[in-house]
C-alpha cells in the first residue's frame, strides 16, 4: 500500500514508519520539524528511518498540515491508500500558554488532512485522538461509549473536535476514518515533554522530580510498539478506495448514521498503574533513587485514566504484550544509551 504518516518525524510516527516499511509498504512521511521540543531529537528518529533496509520506500518531506497549498499539492501527487495523521500540537499543560498553536494544528491542520483525503479518495483515514478527551470521566476503566462532551483542556477539546470533523466527512462523503484515542505513550525514541522522559533526565541529574495530586495519580502507561502493531493492524485490515474489508459494522458510532465508515477506539494497555509504582521502576532501571516533590493537581490535568479496549481487542485481535516493568527496561535502556550517560 501507499501510506502517508503525518508527523513522521514524531515519537509514534517514527515508530510506525519503520513497522511499515518492514511490512514492504510504501511510505511517504511528512513533518514540519518545529520546536516544540529539541528538533536534533526529531532528525536523529529520521536519521534512524534512513538506516532502515527498506529506505529506499520512504519518502521525507518538510511540510506542515497547515500550509493549506501544499497539502493539497501533497494529495495531488500522491494516490495514498491509506493516511495516518499524527501530526498535531500536542501536550494538555502547553495548552493553557499557548492555545493558539492548538487551534492552528489540530483544527486547521487536520481539516486540511480530511480534505486532502476527500478529494483524493483516500481509502482510509486513521488518525490521532487522545485519552485526553474522557476529562474527569467518573466511568472506569473507560470506554467508548462514555460521554466526552466536558473537556478539561483546550488540547482535548481539539481531540474531541478532531473526532467530530471526521464523523461529518465520513456521514458526507462516504470517507472510511478512524479516531484512535491513545492512552499514556512511552518507550524509547519518546517525547521530552512527558513525564518518563521528565523523571529519567531529573533523576539521573539528582534532581528531584515533580509529582503532582501528591502522587495520588493513576495512568494506563502503553509500550509503544504496542501501540504501533495496533495501528498497523488497522492500516492492514482494509483494502481499496472503497473501503472493502475489515471489521463492518463494529463499534459504528452510537446512533451514527455513518455506520461502517465512522469508528472510535480506546488504545492502551488496559492496565491501571499507580504513578508511584512506575516511578518504583524507573529508579530500578536507572540505578539511581527518585528524589520525589510533590504537588497539588496541575490545571487541565486528571487523576486517572484506563483504557477499555474490548472494541480494538475484539475487531483487530489486538493485545498489547510489554508490561510497564519491561517497558522502562526499554526505555531506561535507550536513554542511558541516546545520551551517553
Amino acid at each position: 500500500m501507499h501510506i502517508l504518516v503525518t508527523g513522521a518525524a514524531g515519537f509514534i510516527g517514527a515508530d510506525l514508519s519503520q513497522k511499515l516499511l518492514a511490512l514492504g509498504h510504501l511510505v511517504v512521511g511528512i513533518d514540519n520539524l518545529n520546536d516544540y521540543y529539541d528538533v536534533s531529537l526529531k532528525q536523529a528518529r529520521l536519521a534512524e528511518i534512513s538506516k532502515h533496509p527498506q529506505a529506499a520506500n520512504f519518502t521525507s518531506l518538510e511540510l506542515d498540515i497547515v500550509d493549506r497549498a501544499a497539502m493539497a499539492d501533497l494529495f495531488e501527487d500522491h494516490q495514498f491508500d491509506v493516511v495516518v495523521n499524527l501530526a498535531a500540537q500536542a501536550g494538555v499543560r502547553y495548552s493553557i500558554e499557548n492555545p493558539q498553536s492548538y487551534i492552528d494544528s489540530n483544527l486547521v491542520g487536520f481539516a486540511n488532512v480530511l480534505e486532502g483525503c476527500r478529494q483524493s479518495k483516500v481509502g482510509h483515514l486513521i488518525y490521532a485522538s487522545s485519552s485526553s478527551v474522557y476529562g474527569a470521566n467518573k466511568n472506569f476503566p473507560f470506554s467508548e461509549s462514555d460521554r466526552v462532551d466536558n473537556p478539561v483542556s483546550l488540547y482535548a477539546a481539539t481531540k474531541k473536535a478532531n473526532e467530530l470533523m471526521a464523523h461529518s466527512y465520513a456521514h458526507l462523503y462516504d470517507m472510511r476514518c478512524t479516531g484512535l484515542r491513545f492512552f499514556t505513550v512511552y518507550g524509547p525514541w519518546g517525547r521530552p515533554d512527558m513525564a518518563p522522559f521528565r523523571f529519567a533526565s531529573r533523576m539521573l541529574k539528582g534532581e528531584a522530580i515533580p509529582v503532582y495530586n501528591n502522587g495520588n495519580m493513576i495512568r494506563d502507561f502503553t509500550y509503544i510498539d504496542d501501540i504501533t502493531d495496533g495501528v498497523v493492524k488497522i492500516a492492514e485490515s482494509f483494502s481499496g478506495a472503497d473501503g472493502s474489508g475489515g471489521a463492518e459494522g463494529s463499534n459504528s458510532a452510537k446512533g451514527s448514521s455513518s455506520a461502517t465508515n465512522y469508528k472510535v477506539y480506546n488504545i492502551g494497555r488496559g492496565e491501571p498503574v499507580q504513578l508511584m509504582e512506575f516511578i518504583d521502576y524507573m529508579s530500578q532501571h536507572l540505578g539511581v533513587e527518585a528524589k520525589i516533590n510533590m504537588l497539588p493537581m496541575q490545571d487541565g490535568d486528571v487523576p486517572r485514566t484506563m483504557a477499555n479496549t474490548e472494541e480494538l481487542q475484539k475487531d483487530f485481535g489486538y493485545k498489547p504484550s510489554v508490561s510497564v516493568d519491561q517497558g522502562v527496561e526499554k526505555f531506561a535502556k535507550w536513554y542511558k544509551q541516546y545520551y551517553s550517560l
